[in-house]
């Protein structure tokens, strides 16, 4: 094949573009905790997979988070899901500290090819769709957090309300210290939707070492004080260079796995003959998870159906890749259990 047929980026020969974004859930496809969530006050995953509601020192304010689509399509061509945020009560005056953003964080073990710590530090891109109902100045940060703590900035402008943008942000790489090789956060980005004085203040552009007043450089949309305000986000993708490519379309499948890595819904039972009360042996189970999980997970045990003397269900033995799940009898004779939504979690 001649080499005019073979796609290129930046002057160097690239005959498979797959496998560069470094978001995994861009397109807001995968949402295994619902499509819709109202009354949200407290920072935390709500939705779609991956993508995180950050907040501190905020009083009044209440969101709506929801997975738009596919049903009622609102994301740009080639899209079928966004992420939206509705502000359903307003905060009223901003106070210095307020702050609130949307966040998405990636392990450290999975940023060794930046080279960051090194004279070859590497650049990266930052691409994605978004729109609002509040036109103005967004900034977006990049934490570096499981080593020294660092941080650099930039903004985005909101030109046209309730429309579809594409934004293209490219940072330098930190010469200065390195990604830790292992599963904890190395990078989170946010995606900032308001902030206070106290976060607006130091110029960020540069890697500089963490300081909250440069965390939303640049910052003057206040989304949290503007009552139905909406903002969404689909398409997001990061990737080494200084060119953003179009986006890495992966499958439901391929991503609904690796969202597993971080959050997944398991079903459990089992049956035996309790002897005594207190025998818990009686009715348990070895659960493998679906995916080999980022480390051993929190459980959370759903509502148990179809029980015969059975008082408690628990999970022990756990560890990245499956757990041990046991039933405490409250009577001899006959036990059995099932319990269908298991929660396996261990988000960064």
């Amino acid at each position: 094949m001649a080499l005019s047929k073979i796609q290129t980026v930046e002057n160097q020969v690239v005959p498979n573009l797959g496998r560069r974004n470094l978001v995994t859930n861009g397109a807001m496809t995968i949402a295994q905790r619902g499509t819709s969530e109202t009354g949200v006050t407290t920072s935390g995953y709500k939705t779609v997979d991956r993508f995180r509601h950050s907040e501190s020192s905020l009083g009044t304010a209440q969101f709506t988070h929801a997975q738009v689509g596919p049903a009622t399509t609102d994301a740009p061509d080639g899209f079928a899901n966004s992420l939206k945020l509705t502000t359903t009560t307003a905060e009223g005056a901003v106070a210095a500290a307020d702050r609130f953003s949307i966040t998405y964080a990636i392990e450290g073990q999975d940023l060794q090819h930046l080279q960051y710590g090194t004279s070859s530090a590497k650049k990266v891109t930052l691409s994605f769709y978004v729109k609002s109902s509040l036109t103005g100045t967004y900034s977006v940060a990049f934490y570096a957090t499981n080593a020294s703590n660092r941080l650099i900035t930039s903004t985005y402008t909101i030109n046209s309300s309730n429309t579809w943008e594409l934004k293209t942000i490219t940072f330098d790489g930190d010469t200065s210290v390195a990604f830790i090789n292992d599963n904890t956060a190395g990078l989170t980005i946010y995606f900032n939707l308001g902030a206070g004085s106290d976060m607006t203040s130091t110029d960020s552009t540069s890697w500089i070492d963490y300081n909250l007043a440069g965390f939303a450089y640049g910052q003057t949309a206040q989304f949290q004080n503007t009552l139905n305000a909406t903002w969404q986000i689909t398409g997001v993708q990061l990737e080494v260079g200084e060119t953003a490519t179009d986006f890495e379309h992966r499958s439901v499948g391929e991503e609904f796995t690796l969202c597993q890595r971080y959050y997944q819904i398991f079903s459990a039972g089992g049956a035996g003959t309790a002897t005594a009360a207190s025998q818990s042996a009686s009715a348990q189970i070895g659960i493998n998870f679906m995916t080999q999980m980022r480390d051993a997970p929190n459980i959370t045990i759903g509502s148990t159906s179809n029980t015969s003397n059975t008082a408690s269900v628990s999970a022990a033995d756990i560890t990245e890749f499956g757990c041990r799940m046991l039933a405490m009898s409250n009577n001899s004779g006959r036990q059995y259990w099932f319990a269908k939504t298991n929660i396996a979690e261990k988000e960064l």
